[in-house]
């Protein structure tokens, strides 16, 4: 349970939104759990205790609020900056590994018994590692019950459950009402039956420079994956049970989110690998308080505190895309991932327009003739080992990847460097300190706010920006004029 009582009523009294997620507040007189922004009365404070998770809310006996509806509250920023085991294991969790394989092979995964993992996630979070799925699956549940028209049991099966009276009770002690109950309440619109579409809302804790990170996106998207136009970004999904395609567009303190899937058992994969994309689980002001204290960042912190950084929907297309645009212009990345996608792409079985294909898988790559590959040889060698060691399970780049054996892993294969490591590390593990010292974008930055730097130089000044350099990187990334088309080092080309 949260030990700071007096910090967390204090948070609730004010419905401060930025503690979403963060903890819950459970009321006994109730037996509900909110959001500390709920917009209901404050309780009495002898009747308030506090979770650190809605599965340790339910755990304890609490059904959800139907007013504020915590389940869907932006998840907490602490997994997002913890490397440790508990922050690997609840990035998998929420990824659906347990659903998918069970608790041992997440144990397995980092290399714990299950007794110790389930262990130290009750000492943390409050929960064990199948309460945690066991919540999810139901929040996903309640998705689809709200939003398509699926058959009762069909949406136990799509959300995971085993069966349909474990479906039922999970969804009782979640939300106090049974499944049909949700739906009469709330029947999905005909029109999302019609499109065969889900549609859900991806909260964030404000400030957000959401529309700012979707062009970002944009700038490099890569012809048949991606596509961005008048501030709405689409690309293609490869997801553990099938394919899917997704449209993200800003709206307020939100992002709509459009999900078409083959498959409705990878609506939790789809939604958590969003989030991960767009940073939506970052507490922006939290960062901002520590980044305003520098003169250099100052200023632009304050004009755009609520800055996030890209991540990815999938961290070994990232790592790929990543050798790509070494010594290129971020236009010319774009344009050799659209080479390597025409001729090693896997078709959609159905296109969504301009989507028509999955980025390359490692498997592919791995066997692919460097001869062929759209770039200088000595880079081809580089993807095809980056390939065989993700395509071999030697490399790994997930949410639940051990990011300091991920970044020593990434420096011993031929072709990369400290640039490239640093940039995976940002993107595709969510490593929130991940900083480029070499990066020519950094620099000129740098330069142009009247400081030296070279990179020794901006190592040392980027020491006062920790844990949050790969936020300062975005800060001073955004302050350039426009992409850059030179690179001052031998292995990377800035902002690819």
């Amino acid at each position: 349970m949260v030990v700071d009582f007096e910090r967390c009523y204090r948070a609730v009294q004010s419905r401060d939104v930025r503690f979403d997620g963060a903890f819950y507040t459970a009321v006994a007189s109730t037996g509900i759990y909110c959001r500390p922004s709920c917009p209901a009365r404050a309780p009495k404070r002898e009747n308030v205790s506090f979770f650190p998770s809605a599965a340790a809310a339910q755990a304890a006996g609490f059904r959800a609020c139907k007013r504020c509806r915590p389940e869907a509250a932006p998840g907490s920023a602490e997994w997002n900056v913890r490397a440790d085991v508990v922050g690997r294991a609840m990035r998998l969790i929420q990824d659906g590994v347990v659903d998918r394989e069970g608790v041992s092979a997440l144990a397995r995964r980092l290399a714990f018994s299950e007794r110790h993992l389930n262990r130290q996630l009750v000492a943390e979070v409050g929960a064990g590692a199948q309460a945690l799925a066991r919540a999810q699956r139901a929040h996903s549940a309640r998705t689809l019950l709200e939003t398509t028209r699926l058959p009762v049991s069909e949406v136990a099966l799509a959300a995971g459950f085993s069966s349909i009276r474990q479906f039922n009770e999970a969804f009782r002690d979640a939300f106090g009402a049974t499944p049909t109950e949700v739906r009469r309440a709330r029947p999905p619109a005909a029109s999302r039956e019609a499109t065969g579409s889900i549609e859900l809302r991806l909260f964030y804790r404000p400030p957000g420079e959401v529309d700012a990170l979707l062009a970002f996106l944009g700038e490099r998207a890569v012809p048949g994956v991606e596509e961005y136009a008048i501030g709405v970004y689409r690309r293609t999904l490869a997801l553990p049970h099938g394919e899917g395609f997704v449209q993200l567009r800003p709206a307020g303190n939100h992002v709509r989110c459009r999900l078409a899937l083959t498959d409705l058992r990878d609506l939790g994969a789809a939604v958590q690998r969003c989030r991960r994309l767009l940073d939506l689980d970052a507490d922006p002001l939290a960062i901002a308080t520590v980044l305003v204290k520098d003169p250099l960042l100052a200023p632009m912190v304050r004009e755009a505190p609520g800055r996030r950084v890209p991540g990815h929907v999938d961290g070994a297309e990232l790592a790929v895309r990543a050798v790509l645009g070494q010594q290129v212009s971020v236009a010319g990345a774009r344009t050799l991932a659209a080479r390597l996608v025409a001729r090693y792409g896997r078709p959609l079985a159905e296109p969504h327009g301009a989507l028509t294909h999955h980025f390359p898988s490692p498997s592919t790559l791995a066997e692919a003739d460097p001869a062929e590959l759209p770039v200088p040889r000595s880079r081809a060698l580089a993807l095809r080992a980056l390939a065989r060691a993700l395509a071999g399970g030697d490399l790994q780049v997930g949410p639940g990847a051990d990011r300091d054996e991920a970044r020593e892993r990434l420096l011993a294969l031929p072709g990369i460097g400290p640039w490239t490591a640093s940039y995976i590390a940002m993107r595709a593990l969510g490593d929130p300190d991940a900083f480029l010292p070499g990066d020519l974008g950094v620099r000129r930055a740098v330069e142009r706010l009247g400081e030296f730097a070279n990179p020794a130089d901006l190592e040392r000044m980027a020491e006062r920006w920790r844990p949050w350099r790969a936020y300062a990187t975005q800060h001073l990334w955004a302050s350039l004029p426009g992409p850059a088309t030179v690179t001052s080092t031998r292995e990377s080309k800035c902002r690819t």
